[in-house]
């Protein structure tokens, strides 16, 4: 960039300070600006990729080159207390119960299909991504793990910025993205959008059951699968300052995905002398869904308090998702039931109302609110078989399912931060009443749950010096069962597996110790341990009935757990152009319940380490390599996923003074498949699940940066987060 500086000549003048007939003073000389131009100088610095707050731990994507290449769900291995299984599922603290918000508000794209839509999304679109370990009161209480904040805009002057991603995947498609953000005057929008392609080449999957016991049975189905769809999100916050005091927001988001696709499937299942039945099951399947979610906002300031803050809120949200199936069943074996096909479409909808103050005094901040959330979901899955004199599929009550389900929550906090230059202490207290009625139609019974929940929350953040700090925090979460847990309709579409939901499922209470210390300097560092401990897991049970030879699966309140776990983000430059960082997240847990009446225990240790290596060479060229190391993952009581390592290397070209950045990469070069391999067992069987993925993949990626800034975006300090919505 082009410097002035500026430097001073001398320049001679009389002046003559006189008292009566006195002289007092005499100036001779003083000195005049005059200016040169330097020349350009380039200043560079590393931005820290972690930063450690009061009750959340930050991830900043774009001090990570490798958001070039990768997307936000690959991107979520290297976030501090985040892991993803051999599924790419993504686990917080070991805990797949968590709640996703964007911008600190919920969306319908991730309450709908979360996975898909952060595959679809370029990590180089997205600020940051926050972990907030210790959720404070004016969070909702929902989800175990806590909660996942994904940052999409930059905080900008007047003027405008953005970023726009083209990027190819094979054997996946093709994919874009972009965020803006704008800033004129009183006004300001920022926006974020995009869509992928998503083609799923074709895979091999396998289910073996052993019964022991007396009248053994095996039962081996083996099949293929392939699919292909797309997806599509739209994203936008508008503010608009009406003058100091008064300040309107809102947001919309929409997103919609299609998918396709066919598989097959070979069952027989034998017994000690002969086969018992036997059957080839073709499946052509199709869904879509869509989803949008509304909200506004306004602020209202107070003349003769700047920090007295109240803002009224009102959100809406829906979402609809239908899937078809249509299956043809040939080669029978003793096995007389017909065709089939499969129609299910669900729907949910919220509506939310909140009111929030915020107010600061010397070193004290006060925050306190009220909150109703007001949720309607229904389902109506139809299953129709065929009718062969009538030449048509007819519906059967008996295997179809409807229901209605309404669940309110009124809630209402308080949250006090005392704050110094090396010590932030914030606590606070949450309460929550819970009503949920349920009319599960098909199956004449009903739900109906009230309770009330009081969650403490406190978090403390203690400067030792400089560059390092402690942090230790305590909070309760919890877990409302979800309406598909809740159902006690029986899915029969795999004669062999049946499965069906517990109307007297109740919620489940976690309670969370943390303590954290953080280093910042030429090397950083950030560790944490953390202890959890509750009762009334709502787990999966599995038993096996040998009188229909059919297995049989369901949730229940069973489980106590108690763990102890720990994350480790280290960086280091061992030269100007060499970098090398980890993130690791281990913890070891125990699980206690009882299945079939007898008491179980196991002991389980989660693993996920991540290094990677960054070098930078001369002319804007740089390479990443990082390998991804996942260990065993317990399913419940009962069973366990395997493990999985992964490689990746990138390589980005700089061009056009930054402006613009071609990378290039590949997962698993020397890896074509992998299988995702679950082993369940019971009292009189055993069963493992063998799912074939596509599991080497190369992208080329461009990515465009933009803008012209003035002066920073307003918004409301205070809005809608709903993330309590049951995962």
């Amino acid at each position: 960039m082009k410097q002035i500086s500026i430097n001073y000549k001398t320049l001679l003048i009389a002046l003559l300070i006189l008292s009566g007939s006195k002289l007092i003073a005499q100036t001779k000389n003083a000195d005049t600006a005059k200016s040169k131009n330097l020349k350009e100088v380039t200043i560079k610095a590393d931005k820290p990729i972690i930063k450690q707050e009061v009750d959340r731990i930050t991830y900043d994507l774009q001090a990570d080159p490798e958001n070039k290449v990768s997307n936000v769900l690959e991107m979520m291995r290297k976030v501090p207390f985040v892991t993803l299984d051999a599924n790419e599922n993504i686990l917080l603290k070991g805990n797949s119960s968590y709640k996703f918000l964007i911008n600190g508000k919920p969306s319908s794209m991730m309450e709908r299909d979360a996975k898909s839509v952060l595959r679809s999304i370029p990590a180089s679109t997205i600020q940051r991504i926050e972990v907030y370990t210790t959720p404070p009161a004016k969070y909702d209480a929902e989800g175990l793990g806590g909660i996942i904040n994904i940052i999409t805009y930059k905080k900008i002057v007047d003027g405008y910025n953005g970023t726009v991603d083209l990027n190819e995947r094979t054997p996946s498609g093709p994919g874009f993205g972009t965020s803006v953000s704008v800033k004129s005057g009183k006004f300001g929008l920022s926006a974020f959008g995009g869509g992928s392609l998503s083609n799923s080449p074709l895979t091999t999957n396998l289910n073996v059951r052993n019964t022991t016991g007396t009248d053994l049975t095996y039962l081996n189905q083996q099949g293929t699968s392939r699919s292909n769809g797309n997806n599509g999100y739209l994203g936008t916050e508008l503010s608009y300052e009406i003058d100091s005091l008064n300040l309107v927001s809102g947001q919309f988001n929409i997103n919609g995905s299609k998918s396709n696709g066919n598989s097959t499937q070979q069952s027989i299942l034998a017994g000690p002398a002969d086969d018992i039945t036997g059957y080839d099951l073709t499946n052509t399947n199709n869904g879509h869904g869509k989803g949008f979610d509304a909200a506004l906002n306004y602020q209202l300031g107070f003349k003769n308090n700047k920090s007295k803050l109240l803002t009224f809120s009102y959100r809406y949200y829906k979402y609809d998702n239908r899937n078809q199936a249509y299956l043809k069943t040939t080669d029978r074996v003793n096995y007389d039931a017909p065709d089939y096909d499969q129609d299910d479409i669900t729907s949910a909808s919220e509506q939310t109302v909140q009111l929030d103050f915020v107010q600061s005094f010397k070193k004290w901040s006060v925050e306190a609110g009220v909150k109703g959330i007001f949720r309607d979901n229904k389902s109506d899955f139809q299953y129709n078989t065929f009718n062969a004199a009538a030449n048509q599929f007819e519906r059967d009550s008996s295997l179809s399912n409807q229901y209605n389900s309404t669940q309110n929550i009124l809630a209402a906090y308080n949250t006090w931060q005392y704050a110094t230059k090396s010590l932030t202490i914030k606590a606070g207290v949450r309460v929550e009443q819970t009503i949920t009625d349920a009319d599960f139609i098909s199956t004449a019974s009903a739900a109906h749950q009230r309770y009330l929940d009081i969650v403490p929350s406190i978090a403390i953040n203690m400067l030792v010096d400089k560059n390092s700090g402690l942090n230790l925090g305590f909070s309760q979460r919890l877990k409302r069962p979800g309406i598909n847990k809740l159902n006690p309709f029986v899915d029969r579409s795999n004669p062999n597996f049946q499965s069906y939901g517990n109307p007297d499922l109740g919620r489940v209470l976690i309670s969370d110790i943390r303590l954290g210390y953080n280093l910042s300097g030429k090397a950083s560092l950030n560790v944490a341990v953390f202890y959890d401990f509750g009762r009334n897991l709502d787990l999966l049970v599995s038993n096996f009935d040998k009188a229909t030879n059919i297995t049989y699966s369901t949730y229940k309140n069973l489980g106590k757990v108690t763990g102890i776990g720990n994350f480790i983000g280290f960086s280091y430059p061992f030269t100007k152009s060499l970098n090398f960082s980890v993130n690791s997240n281990i913890m070891y847990f125990t699980l206690d319940g009882p299945v079939d009446g007898v008491m179980k225990n196991i002991s389980f240790v989660t693993v996920g380490i991540y290094p990677s290596l960054g070098y930078a060479l001369d002319g804007g060229w740089r390479i990443n390599a990082n390998v991804d190391i996942n260990g065993r993952n317990p399913t419940g009581l009962q069973g366990s996923s395997n493990g999985v390592v992964s490689t990746g290397l990138s390589v980005n070209k700089q061009l056009i003074k930054n402006k613009l950045s071609l990378s290039a990469g590949v997962r698993n070069p020397f890896t074509k498949y992998r299988n995702n391999i679950t082993e369940t067992s019971g009292t009189d069987f055993t069963q493992t699940i063998i799912n074939q993925n596509y599991f080497r993949s190369y992208t080329i990626s461009l990515n465009y940066n933009f803008g012209k800034l003035k002066d920073a975006i307003k918004k409301t300090r205070r809005g809608i987060n709903n993330d309590d919505g049951a995962r």
